[in-house]
């Protein structure tokens, strides 16, 4: 008898019928001789709505009240879904993150997970029932609820997979697997059988939005076999996994954009020691992301810093280097929203040269004009017009023949 967490998206719990479908498919698990702890995000999108309605009341909504708020979607999923597993007669129990001992750190909005209690969990699955949580929140220092950000659900999924020492940990979503770009806007775009925790973490903090980044982290870190399939139809999925030898034989295995990206820069810094750490300490302080960051070489004893953060926390890196600027010398900063980054990814990167040229010289032939550059072992990103992200992605599945993906790997 295995352990397996599966874990549903909200579109895959979006009504009473999809409700039902997903305790059918639960249901055969346990009467298959398995345990089962299922995570579930809220219906549909009852997230989304919750967050508009938040707003026509407060532009500005505190982050420890739109947690309160933000943490009813799930449980109302929990609970619908315990009352369809007792319709088919099964034993179920719906928890909380609180009540199933997942314990996080203080960032309201977008904690992290920093311990989980399973004692409850498990005295539950010993006595044969099936155990249902709350994917997304749990429990802050000051017994607050605290939600864990966007996909936070994987993560939850992931966590108390390791923790629980499941056998295998099953994400269900509305895609029926991994691909090499979005389905939705490269038409050509193909599934993948297998993928390196390593790449996967890659496309997922780059734009692809299958899993949450930091659900791969704790997978790769515990050891926790993952997979990703659809909640709709009977089929394999695509299986994270450690790398191995004959990965490499595949150069890039994915594309990814991100159009959730601004770029920031700020004018004329005096060019001497400190004067980014003190820039990107408060920006830390201010729980603002940032990820990609140049610097311009110094002219005259001046230079120019520019770096990207998350859109949406634009408003807040604003106000924290307003009122940096004076202090550290600068002329001024602008602040563009009309970005994306476009990333290429793949194990293969660390031993086949000419990939950047290659990547370079696809964007080049459609006019695509490159405006900061981030690399890694096995990844190369781009910031660029947020007008060509969906053309740069096609561009760049085409130029390295990721629709024969799974030729090359054969």
């Amino acid at each position: 008898m295995a352990l397996y967490v599966q874990k549903f998206g909200g579109s895959s719990v979006a009504d009473a019928e999809c409700m039902q479908r997903v305790a059918q498919r639960v249901y055969d698990t346990k009467q298959e001789g398995h345990s089962v702890v299922v995570v579930l995000s809220a219906m549909g999108k009852t997230t989304d709505n919750l967050i508009n309605l938040s707003k026509q009341v407060n532009p500005q909504p505190d982050e420890r009240e739109m947690d309160m708020l933000l943490a009813t979607g799930e449980q109302v999923s929990v609970s619908i879904l315990a009352m369809a597993l007792h319709a088919l007669g099964a034993e179920a129990v719906s928890m909380t993150g609180p009540q199933a001992g997942i314990a996080t750190d203080s960032a309201h909005t977008k904690a992290k997970i920093m311990s989980i209690e399973p004692a409850r969990i498990l005295e539950n699955l010993e006595k044969g029932r099936i155990v249902i949580v709350c994917g997304f929140q749990g429990r802050s220092p000051t017994d607050d609820i605290a939600t864990l950000g966007r996909g936070g659900s994987d993560t939850t999924a992931v966590a108390l997979a390791a923790a629980l020492k499941a056998d295998r940990c099953q994400i269900f979503t509305d895609v029926d697997g991994v691909y090499t770009a979005d389905p939705r806007i490269v038409k050509q775009a193909s599934k993948l059988t297998t993928i390196a925790y390593d790449e996967m973490l890659e496309l997922a903090s780059l734009g692809a939005k299958v899993l949450q980044s930091r659900s791969v982290e704790f997978a790769k870190k515990y050891g926790v076999e993952l997979e990703v399939l659809t909640s709709f139809d009977r089929i394999p999925g695509t299986v994270v996994k450690e790398e191995v030898e004959d990965m490499e034989n595949i150069v890039v295995r994915g594309v990814a954009v991100d159009k959730n990206q601004a770029k920031v820069t700020i004018q004329r810094v005096p060019d001497r020691p400190g004067v980014a750490a003190t820039l990107f300490k408060e920006l830390a302080a201010a729980n603002v992301n940032v990820d990609m960051i140049v610097q311009n070489v110094s002219e005259h004893g001046h230079t120019d810093i520019s770096f990207t953060v998350p859109r949406d926390e634009i408003n807040r890196t604003r106000a924290t280097v307003d009122g940096l600027l004076e202090s550290i010398g600068s002329a001024g900063a602008t602040y563009d929203v009309d970005t994306a980054k476009v990333s290429i990814v793949g194990v293969g990167m660390r031993s086949h040269s000419g990939v950047a040229y290659k990547m370079f010289e696809a964007l080049s032939a459609h006019k695509i004009n490159v405006e900061m550059i981030s690399t890694s072992e096995i990844k190369i990103s781009v910031v660029i017009r947020s007008a060509y992200a969906d053309q740069a992605m096609q561009v760049l599945h085409d130029a390295f023949d990721l629709d024969k993906i799974n030729e090359q790997a054969s």
